[in-house]
């Protein structure tokens, strides 16, 4: 079940990917639009171009909701985040992401080392003003 609040983002469906770490992403028609166009414009004389473009296309599928507010995940895609019965289902800006409880669970414990923070985010330079 797709939580409420991203529901009427999705009336025209939404795209399922394999995320880059063992999960999937769920973008809008528009996000997914967007990604394909950047993707696509990459030289296809570049190989690491062309493993992008076969990472995130032959991973990916359409799905529709349902009156209920649910997607179907195919099985490949489950297969691929070690999805079962539960997902936990984790808001990452315009995207969100699927993940298997186990999966989430080690996110969040690599997350909460606030020393690797430190050095891992010191280069992006964020700021609020």
């Amino acid at each position: 079940m797709v939580p409420a609040r991203y529901r009427p983002l999705l009336f025209d469906g939404v795209y399922l990917t394999k995320g880059f770490e063992r999960n999937l992403v769920a973008m809008t028609p528009t996000a997914f639009s967007n990604i394909s166009r950047q993707i696509s414009e990459k030289s296809y004389t570049d190989p690491t171009a062309r493993l992008l473009k076969r990472y995130i296309f032959s991973n990916g599928d359409h799905v529709e909701l349902d009156k209920a507010g649910r997607i179907l995940i195919p099985q490949f895609l489950r297969d691929v985040a070690d999805l079962g019965d539960d997902v936990v289902v984790v808001g990452v800006g315009d995207f969100f992401e699927l993940w298997s409880p186990e999966q989430w669970s080690q996110q969040a414990d690599n997350m909460a080392d606030v020393d690797a923070n430190v050095g891992r985010f010191i280069d992006y330079e964020i700021s609020t003003s």
